[in-house]
Parts: structure tokens; sequence; C-alpha cells
């Protein structure tokens, strides 16, 4: 009997019963969208949770970077990492923003804050961070540059759902940061993503960018788009957000069987927690140098999807490589070599809630 597949991520489902009894409710109601009762519920619900005073809900990741862009007035040029899913930078060049790429700290996978003041020109307006693997950027520093220049700073926060630094959300440093809640993700409403502010005048002017810019029945206010998430996922993440907390604890217990497995091995490495940090293992990445290992990541990778584990080289290759950015002075590769290492060492392990102890060592069995 040939092994199972072993994928990179399992979604976070809903118990169907439950499930059942919402969308009964919903269907008699008749109202399946535009902030309906159970859009506020989760609303209401992720702010309590996620520690955070204002969120808006998406109906993916990617428009509520777009939209933070445009409510905050962003322009000219952003200064973010290569080292990233597409989406953070395509959502400035949506904006007609020239993103500056600037390279990464080798010990996170973070924007290396040494490299920003460097990259400031007059035409600078932000900065746009990312919490690679949900590990937290340095965000004090960061701000601090943002002060001393006049800076808006918005995170991508796609992978950091719950994390926190001392008891405080990630989600609350910078102008506004933004979730994702794609099925791959930690917490998942099959598709959609957040917004989140600092205050309900900041609030009101999202919710009106994301419903086409109305502010009632006949006033529009701005030239919004239509993001609204709609009753059913609203549903589907209120349940979710009750299991949450055992997924991510089953992560944990993954990880540990990882590093325990994988330390002893020369030529692999792994980032360890962070002192203070409340992790919600979004991934496991490793990093292969090939000279150490006696094997190439890409010969490792492919070794493993031969097998049917189906790690990723994420994010490979760098946004900066991509045709649309790399004629961008800021996307030579000897302005990133932080970055490309990383990029060109990277797999990230099947990290997921229902990984069982057959599937760890059928994974371990092909590194070790």
């Amino acid at each position: 009997m040939e092994n199972k597949t072993i994928t990179v991520t399992s979604p976070l489902l809903p118990d169907l019963d439950e499930l059942n009894v919402y969308l009964k409710d919903i269907w008699s109601s008749k109202w399946i969208t535009n902030n309906g009762k159970y859009h506020k519920e989760l609303e209401a619900a992720l702010c309590k949770y996620l520690k955070v005073p204002y969120i808006s809900l998406f109906t993916n990741g990617t428009l509520p970077l777009i939209t933070a862009l445009q409510a905050l007035r962003i322009s000219g040029e952003v200064i973010t990492t290569p080292y990233s899913f597409v989406a953070t930078t395509h959502s400035l060049w949506w904006n007609g923003i020239k993103p500056v790429f600037v390279d990464i700290d080798p010990s996170t996978g973070n924007m290396d804050p040494d490299r920003i003041e460097a990259a400031i020109t007059p035409k600078t307006t932000a900065i746009m961070p990312v919490h690679v693997y949900g590990k937290p950027c340095d965000t004090k520093r960061i701000q601090e540059i943002a002060d001393k220049y006049g800076l808006k700073v918005i995170y991508d926060a796609a992978h950091a759902f719950g994390v926190e630094v001392n008891g405080e959300s990630i989600l609350n440093a910078g102008d506004m940061a933004t979730l994702s809640f794609h099925a791959t993700k930690v917490y998942n409403t099959v598709e959609g993503g957040a917004l989140v502010m600092h205050d309900a005048a900041t609030k009101q002017r999202i919710d009106y960018l994301k419903n086409f810019g109305f502010a009632g029945e006949t006033e529009v206010v701005a030239p919004g788009i239509n993001s609204k998430m709609d009753e059913v996922r609203s549903a589907y993440g209120l349940i979710n957000l009750r299991q949450v907390d055992a997924a991510i604890e089953a992560r944990h217990q993954v990880a540990i069987r990882y590093r325990e497995a994988l330390r002893p091995v020369e030529g692999i490495t792994f980032f360890d927690d962070m002192p203070g940090v409340k992790h919600n293992y979004s991934y496991f990445p490793i990093f292969v140098d090939a000279e150490k290992y006696g094997m190439t990541r890409d010969e490792l990778y492919f070794k493993m999807k031969e097998q049917g584990v189906l790690g990723r080289r994420y994010f490979y290759p760098l946004i900066s490589t991509f045709s649309t950015y790399r004629g961008l002075e800021s996307a030579r590769p000897e302005n990133l070599p932080n970055a490309h290492k990383m990029a060109d060492e990277v797999i990230c392990l099947p990290m997921h809630h229902e990984l069982s102890e057959e599937d760890i060592n059928r994974i371990l069995r092909l590194i070790v």
C-alpha cells in the first residue's frame, strides 16, 4: 500500500453539524452578506482574541494591504522586503507605488532595520515590513525610524495570527496591520482577511472603502472597492476561532519533534522560538547548507516530493527576481545577499494540526 501524500498544510475545518446550525440560521434570515449578524460577531470575537481595539474583515488577505495604502494615502516609494509572498509587493504596484527592497536579517528572515535608513529618499512615505513565518519584526526599531522621518508603517501580518510579544499583540504595532485567513493559515475562514487599526474613525473609513465607498444609501465618500466578507465565511470563522488554540498547540508539538530530531544534523538549521514571544507555529522552515549537508536544497526537496512529502520552497524565488520588479535598482542581487541565500536554502516542512506521529517520522527519515 502506498504512503499517503503529506502536504505542507491542512486547513482547520469546522464541525459540520455546528456549521449546519449557522447555515440554517443564515438561510432563514435571508441575509447572507453586507455587514450581517455573524460578520459583526466575528469582528468582536477577533478583537477580543487578538487583543486589538478595532478590526475590519475582508474577503481575502490581499485587499486589506491595498486598502491600507489607500486609507493612509500612501504614494511615492515604500520600503519593503523581497522575502515574502508576492501579494505584499503587488499591493504597492496596484496603488502606483514604487517598492524599494531592503535586505533581511538572517537570524529571523524579517526586514533588517539596519538597512532601512539608507533606503529612505525624499519620495519615501512608508515602510511595509512582514512578520515572516509569524516571527515578530523588530517593531520598536522600525517605529523609531518611521517617527524620525515621518513615515507610516503598515505590517503584513499574514502569518502572525495570535502572535504576541511579552503579552502584547504584535498586530498593534505600526499604523495598521493586515491578516490573511486563507485556508493554508493557522486560522482560516476558507478565504478571508482583516485589517487592524487603532481608532474608530479609521475603522469607519476602512469600512467605507471596502464597500464601494458607500457611507449611506445614496452617499459615496471615496472610490472604494468590494471586499466585504459574507455571512457564511463569518460563521465558518466563528467556529474555527473556538478550536484554533488546540490547533496551535498541536503545531507546537510538531515543532518540538522536528527540532529534537534535526538539531544534531549537520548542514540543517532552523529557527528556535524567540524569548518572550507567543508563537503560532505557522510554518517550520529548514535551511539546507549543501556543502555541510552533502545535498542541495533542491535535491532534498525533490527527494521528499518523490516520496509524497510535499514541502514548500517558501519564499523562492524572491519577489525581487520577478519580471515586474527585477529592473528596480533595489532589486539587484548584490543589494540582497541574505535574502537570496535564505531563498536558495529554504524548505518549509509540513506543519499542521493533523500530522500524526507516523507522518512526522516519515518526514524526518527523509532528512536525517
